[in-house]
């Protein structure tokens, strides 16, 4: 455990179950970094100061420290009080080594992503005759579930695309990883796919549905408010070339053209009109009008995600909290384009040991312009 002046870090290691990190890897540990995305797997990166004594001429010791060894399994907390909040829960890809010739500067960094880079290991073809999609990913998750904690939250399609999938099966793809499998799964309804850290350490979720928009708000991100502020900086973009909409090709021969977001309740009061007018491309050999819709409708809607952004950086010590991906934040003290609720796409966590710093920077998104909730939360 790692005092960061009100803040504590817990880093768990181990090939299986994770144990506390010995003493000289917490003593030798400089800064933290995990990046977390709503869209991709996640990555974490520690960098340890490393040097080398008489007793270190073969080399550096922190190089032939067995719970830092690729596929090492690392779990990274941080506790604004006593509870254990988990910000990564991944494996350990990479080293890159700095030797330098000044006294205390050589350092060793640590890479790696979340547990889902071991479902994108092993490329295999298996059948899976007269399953549903959201039959299929639970059953793939099962060899995950013990070895990492995984709790599967799988949504089901709209009921009409619940039907066997005989023609769907991996003996009639080219061979592909479990990862890649869920995720072309995940895609033909509009659907993502993501593990993320559990609400306690060594626990994992992986979710499979559509985007989560449905989820309470965070407390709100504050700027321009003086005292009240607890955001250091943000900016916001606006553009309207990203919505499109899209026509496909039905059985019969006729077209339908996707052209109006759809994605639940609204983030914005004022969603433009698509643009861009393109054509859907080929999916699955006999997939139905009804799943090119739904395919069309997920592209449509994901065009919108870039209509607002805005990007920003908070002190976490401040904040007193762990700003979360994949969830709903909002925003106050911009005015009335840019205030209001917003998904949170991507978050980073820098932390500096040594100088008991803790930043997060942020990304954000909507559809459009102008707030639908006249109170925020606090």
């Amino acid at each position: 455990m790692i005092n960061l002046f009100g803040l504590h870090l817990q880093l768990l290691l181990g090939e299986n179950l994770p144990t506390p990190a010995p003493l000289k890897l917490n003593e030798a540990l400089q800064s933290v970094e995990v990046t977390a995305k709503d869209s991709d797997r996640s990555g974490f990166q520690m960098v340890f100061q490393v040097g080398r004594g008489l007793a270190d001429r073969k080399d550096f010791a922190l190089l032939e420290e067995n719970k830092l060894k690729p596929f090492t399994r690392v779990v990274l907390s941080v506790l604004f009080g006593i509870t254990p909040l988990p910000i990564m829960d991944g494996i350990i890809t990479t080293h890159q080594l700095a030797p330098s010739d000044t006294p205390g500067q050589s350092k060793l960094t640590v890479t790696g992503e979340d547990v889902s880079v071991m479902m994108d290991l092993e490329k295999e073809e298996r059948p899976y005759p007269q399953l549903g999609d959201n039959l299929i990913v639970p059953f793939i998750l099962l060899p995950y579930i013990i070895d990492y904690g995984i709790i599967p939250q799988v949504m089901p399609p709209d009921d009409a695309l619940i039907t066997p999938v005989t023609e769907q099966t991996r003996s009639q793809t080219t061979k592909e990883t479990d990862l890649e499998f869920i995720k072309k799964l995940a895609s033909k309804h509009g659907f993502v796919f993501y593990v993320e850290p559990g609400l306690v350490p060594l626990t994992n979720t992986a979710y499979w549905g559509p985007p989560p928009r449905l989820s309470l708000p965070q407390p709100a991100l504050s700027v321009n408010m003086g005292p009240g502020s607890n955001v250091e900086t943000m900016t916001f973009s606006y553009g309207e070339l990203s919505p499109k909409s899209l026509t496909y090709t039905k059985s019969s021969g006729g077209t339908e053209t996707i052209d109006s977001y759809s994605r639940g309740v609204p983030l914005a009061a004022r969603i433009p009109e698509p643009r861009k007018k393109e054509f859907l491309g080929d999916g699955p050999d006999g997939e139905s009008d009804a799943q090119k819709r739904v395919r069309a409708q997920g592209k449509v809607n994901e065009s919108y995600d870039s209509v607002v952004t805005a990007e920003g950086t908070l002190d976490a010590l401040r904040y007193g909290r762990i700003l979360k991906p994949r969830s709903l934040v909002d925003v106050r003290g911009a005015g009335d384009s840019f205030d209001g609720r917003f998904y949170v796409k991507t978050v980073t966590h820098t932390i500096d040991v040594k100088k008991g710093l803790y930043k997060q920077k942020f990304n954000l998104s909507r559809e459009g312009l102008g707030t639908t909730t006249p109170l925020v939360v606090p």
